[in-house]
């Protein structure tokens, strides 16, 4: 966990043209099955009905506070990103909410919603579980596809779990940010160098004898 403790130096956002990366992976939410995407989402709401909607409403101002900010091109979100990425927005939930659109999509290979405030409150809610966490950037590029701008983040998550049996997850993954014409946030896109079914078998593994590199 070390080596991840502090994050890395951000990178020169790169143009690109090509369709990204994580739009077609190998570990996509297409292979993942059906009934695993409906036990992640069930968790899911049965943590969001035991949340503190006190603690919500408290993070949510501090939110709000950062919701004037001025977008006026893709260099400007890529910038805002690389703040939050520095920031650990994957595990601390503090996000900049203003450069997503209201009805953003949200993906991964175990679940999908619509809602940038729910997305929030998801990453909120898994706060609390996270031992010694990090995440990493390992590169940031922007281009276009089909007309439509975007943004790829490449980066790597490590994080023990507070389980009696600590589980460490590791895993190597990628984000795809679509843009629109305002430059806000319309999708919301990750995939994993690990399959879902992989994925949740690491929250079932304890942690002794495994490393963390």
């Amino acid at each position: 966990m070390a080596a991840f403790s502090s994050y890395c130096r951000l990178p020169c956002p790169r143009c690109s043209s090509r369709t990204p990366d994580s739009k077609k992976p190998a570990a996509s939410g297409t292979g993942t099955p059906q009934i695993l995407k409906v036990v992640v989402s069930g968790a899911t709401e049965l943590l969001r009905l035991f949340s503190s909607s006190s603690t919500y409403n408290k993070n949510r101002v501090s939110d709000e506070k950062r919701e004037e900010i001025l977008v006026s091109g893709v260099d400007d979100v890529v910038t805002i990103l690389k703040s939050d990425y520095d920031n650990a927005y994957f595990v601390t939930g503090a996000f900049t909410s203003a450069i997503y659109a209201e009805d953003c999509i949200f993906e991964d290979p175990t679940i999908r919603f619509q809602g940038k405030e729910l997305y929030s409150r998801n990453l909120k809610l898994l706060v609390p579980f996270f031992d010694h966490p990090s995440i990493g950037l390992q590169k940031i590029e922007k281009g276009m596809n089909s007309k439509t701008n975007f943004v790829l983040a490449t980066w790597k998550l490590r994080t023990y779990l507070k389980l009696p049996w600590k589980p460490l997850i590791c895993i190597d993954g990628s984000t795809v940010y679509e843009l629109n014409g305002d430059f806000n946030i319309v999708r919301h896109a990750e995939s994993w160098n690990v399959s879902a079914l992989e994925a949740i078998g690491q929250i079932f593994t304890p942690s002794f004898g495994r490393s963390s590199a």
